[in-house]
């Protein structure tokens, strides 16, 4: 395969990456890769991007690319795609330098394996929307750095790569320049009316069932999520959303994707899949506590979290299935776990977080990997096929992006996914909101219940609290 280097690169004065952002949203297509809670190892960059060159997308038709019908399994497609675009990375720099941004909704996953389908899955709505940029601004939030990076793609001869990149350069240079105020303020939001689709009691008979079912040997545990809806108002701004967001519940794998139609905020903790080179990181939650203002109690909670036997044994099981997909196409005896039930902390919720790692296996690439671990199995259960049709069965109801991934694929075969929770979609009007939890036998409804809204909590917030 023949490796192209980016055409442009140009080195800028570091502004805030939310700041860029704001600034860039003009070009149209805005994508956000945000590390709103920066971290020396998972929060170092971040990524802003705008004009798109051309956007994939998959509904129950297949694939399409620029408008085009493509032959052939949606993975498949999208790999003879991506190798449209080689390029060798630059040394020294942010790891993605240009590639494709998007969503892999939940739903995705029917074209990955035979599953039930929920009544209301609109054929037509596409379960994955990726955009294609030549042109990115890469931030490194440690070394204080900021670089506009331009392949010059989908031109093909060497002076025309050059020409795009320069001329998309200078737009970005142009829409950054622009004086401060255009930038969206954060603002204060309004309280929505949200409804769900669950009351306590008909949660608390959905674990039931749930429970139901790991008796009679189905399952182990299955993730089971309450889906909150309300109407926008008609002068509602989702970019100033956003940066309520990531004021109010900052995270290290954050993203605001704007795209026709649909816009998507995500305050994500977790990420579901790293790739860069041969090595492969996943790291699952499971086990929450809330939060509390009071130091000691706040302590209390994170300290039980620790010791809970039913939180730990749900993070195990969870790590033994990531185990087993990565071990799909990793290298014989490469997978690890350097982390087990380690504790991390957020604006609103304790988490036990793990770390699973591993090496590809040669002659397998991102999309084998993604294929092998789609969806995440932290948010579907165990074992994850039956565990998914139980869901669908209980929540009745498409997911769309929740619980599906967010991040990039990069023109090099790099990619970096979070797991699309606390996170909200804008489209037809309305937000919708989904939270939920591992349920094991070992649930008791009130506490299930309550913690699908310690999830939520920060989110609603965002919004101006809830109703």
């Amino acid at each position: 395969m023949l490796h192209i280097p980016a055409m442009g690169q140009r080195r800028i004065d570091f502004m805030e990456p939310a700041e860029a952002a704001g600034r860039l949203r003009g070009l149209g297509g805005l994508a956000f890769l945000d590390s709103a809670l920066p971290h020396g190892a998972l929060g170092r960059h971040a990524y802003v991007a705008a004009a798109p060159f051309a956007a994939f997308t998959v509904d129950a038709e297949g694939a399409c690319f620029a408008g085009e019908r493509l032959p052939g399994p949606p993975l498949e497609a999208l790999r003879a795609v991506l190798r449209r675009f080689p390029l060798v990375p630059a040394a020294g720099l942010p790891p993605f330098q240009g590639g494709a941004i998007g969503v892999f909704g939940y739903d995705f996953a029917h074209h990955l394996e035979r599953l039930a389908s929920p009544g209301d899955l609109d054929p037509s709505e596409p379960s994955l929307r990726l955009n294609f940029y030549d042109t990115i601004l890469a931030f490194d939030l440690v070394e204080r750095t900021a670089t506009i990076l331009s392949s010059g793609h989908p031109e093909t001869g060497t002076e025309a790569r050059r020409r795009r990149a320069e001329r998309q350069t200078d737009a970005f240079l142009a829409a950054l320049a622009q004086p401060q105020d255009n930038a969206v303020p954060a603002g204060r939001g309004a309280a929505l009316d949200w409804t769900s689709n669950f009351t306590p009691e008909s949660y608390g008979a959905a674990i039931g069932k749930v429970r139901d079912y790991i008796l009679s040997g189905d399952i182990y545990q299955a993730n089971i999520a309450q889906q909150f809806t309300a109407p926008l108002p008609e002068d509602f701004d989702a970019f100033a959303f956003y940066l309520r967001l990531r004021a109010e519940n900052p995270a290290p794998f954050a993203a605001f994707l704007d795209f026709p139609g649909l816009t998507i905020a995500s305050s994500s903790p977790e990420r579901f899949l790293k790739l860069g080179g041969a090595d492969v990181e996943t790291r699952p939650i499971k086990g929450t506590a809330p939060r509390s203002a009071d130091p000691d109690e706040d302590r209390a909670f994170s300290e039980g979290l620790l010791a809970s036997e039913k939180d730990r044994a749900e993070n195990v099981m969870i790590v033994d299935l990531l185990r087993n997909d990565l071990a799909r196409v990793a290298t014989p005896d490469s997978v690890e776990v350097p982390v087990l039930c380690g504790l991390e902390t957020y604006a609103s919720v304790h988490h036990l977080v793990s770390v699973v790692t591993a090496k590809l296996r040669e002659g397998m690439d991102g999309l084998d990997l993604l294929a092998a671990a789609f969806p995440g199995g932290s948010i579907t259960g165990a074992p994850k096929l039956r565990a998914m049709d139980i869901i669908t069965e209980i929540e009745d109801r498409a997911r769309g992006t929740y619980c599906g991934s967010i991040g990039y694929l990069g023109f090099d075969g790099s990619l970096d996914l979070n797991i699309a929770i606390r996170t909200v979609t804008l489209q037809n009007n309305r937000a919708t909101l989904q939270a939920g939890g591992g349920i094991t036998i070992l649930s008791e409804p009130e506490a299930e219940y309550a913690e699908t809204f310690a999830k939520a909590a920060r989110v609603f917030s965002a919004f101006g609290g809830k109703t």
